[in-house]
């Protein structure tokens, strides 16, 4: 099964990142302004980058860690892959652990720069 697999350190609290990864605001901030809606609660449903990916979270642990069922809108119906973001305090820092399972496999590559370029840059310059 194909599988990313990502570390990456911001120089802000847990809290901090959480919230910008769970907060509709904020995430359509860092994502240019697209449209976004995420549920706060666990079963709860998000959209984001204007639709084209959405899902469900499935395990919300505060300023720790966020579990989501997550597809881009292109792929065939029913399809769902889970993605983690596991946060860890480091120094004065987080280090954002993720790991994405299940997707199509011709995927990869292009979801493994999307995550660079479409979170953890833009999530940099905001939390700076």
């Amino acid at each position: 099964m194909p599988q990313i697999h990502q570390e990456i350190v911001f120089q802000a609290s847990p809290k901090r990142v959480y919230e910008a990864l769970v907060d509709a605001k904020q995430f359509s901030k860092l994502s240019a302004g697209a449209p976004t809606e995420i549920s706060t609660e666990e079963g709860g449903s998000f959209s984001c980058f204007g639709g084209m990916i959405h899902g469900r979270n499935i395990e919300l642990v505060p300023n720790r860690m966020i579990v989501q069922a997550w597809r881009a809108k292109p792929w065939g119906s029913g399809v769902y892959s889970i993605v983690k973001f596991e946060l860890r305090e480091e120094g004065t820092g987080t280090r954002v652990i993720l790991d994405h399972a299940g997707f199509p496999p011709e995927m990869q590559e292009h979801l493994a720069g999307g995550w660079q370029a479409n979170y953890w840059e833009p999530l940099q310059k905001h939390l700076a």
